[in-house]
């Protein structure tokens, strides 16, 4: 019998990030890409990390999955811990223990990561192989995971070229199910995809979490999506998360001119001389 003042036990962070700056290097400079980003995403729930392109977002992304370019690229500060383990300073080798389970990711441009040369099924059954040794059938699996994301099985014996951009987001998101993650990292999953197709990806991922009982981190710059999908979010602005917090209240009394900014665009509100309106680029900039 439980006690009647016990505390209701708050989700548990899947993934986190503590001040993290990350620098890209060459010989003759440094760019700093993203600068004390603090992110957290509980165990099923949706979160979103938004802002225009080249403001960091999908550098974050990688950098939550080890995907950094080596030589190029280092965390010059803070942390990440992923399902309690702090996984800042992981080998290449330690990653290869977490990638996919609990974290995968699911990435923009589905051509581009997918093998040309093999058909979709042997590309699923690699990463059943991998991350789902308790399948009791490899090909059963293969299968039941081209269903979960509405592809017809025929679809198994297809080379990437033969499907569309839709079917290949399908192909790229059963690939990241096959690891059974806790957590799923969608960067821009509807990128170059039309109106239509790109409802059916957001339906499906929506329908997926509920189903499988994941989190997400949806990156976007499309602020429809993220009212619709996620619970939370952060906006990124020249490579800092300027404003953070429910979606609905960011988006009713938006701090920062920024994301003002963003959400005029998105209902395509222009001034009198047929102009989108401008911000400077100040970090601390706020709405009046």
């Amino acid at each position: 019998m439980s006690r009647p003042d016990a505390a209701i036990a708050a989700p548990r962070p899947l993934l986190q990030t503590a001040g993290l700056e990350i620098a890209y290097v060459s010989r003759d400079s440094t760019i700093v890409a993203v600068r004390d980003a603090s992110i957290v995403v509980h165990e099923g729930e949706s979160v979103a990390l938004v802002g225009e392109s080249g403001s960091g977002k999908s550098t974050i992304a990688r950098a939550m999955l080890g995907l950094l370019p080596e030589g190029t690229s280092r965390i010059a500060q803070g942390r990440i811990l992923i399902d309690g383990q702090d996984v800042t300073a992981y080998s290449p080798r330690q990653w290869e223990g977490m990638r996919g389970h609990p974290v995968a990711m699911v990435f923009q441009d589905p051509l581009s990561y997918l093998n040309p040369v093999l058909r979709i099924g042997k590309q699923i059954a690699e990463s059943v192989r991998r991350h789902d040794r308790g399948a009791p059938r490899e090909a059963a699996r293969v299968a039941e995971l081209l269903e979960l994301v509405h592809l017809p099985a025929s679809a198994a014996r297809a080379y990437p070229h033969e499907l569309s951009g839709g079917m290949r987001q399908r192909v790229l998101l059963a690939i990241a199910l096959g690891c059974r993650p806790k957590l799923l990292i969608a960067d821009e999953p509807t990128t170059a995809l039309d109106v239509t197709t790109q409802a059916e990806i957001l339906a499906l991922l929506k329908d997926l979490r509920q189903r499988l009982g994941m989190a997400m981190l949806l990156i976007s710059h499309d602020l429809g999506v993220v009212w619709e999908e996620c619970e939370r979010a952060y906006v990124m602005f020249r490579s800092r998360i300027v404003e953070s917090g429910i979606t609905r209240q960011i988006f009713s009394a938006p701090q920062h001119l920024y994301t003002a900014g963003l959400i005029k665009a998105a209902k395509a509100a222009r001034n009198s001389d047929n102009r989108f309106e401008t911000i400077q680029g100040e970090f601390s900039t706020a709405v009046d």
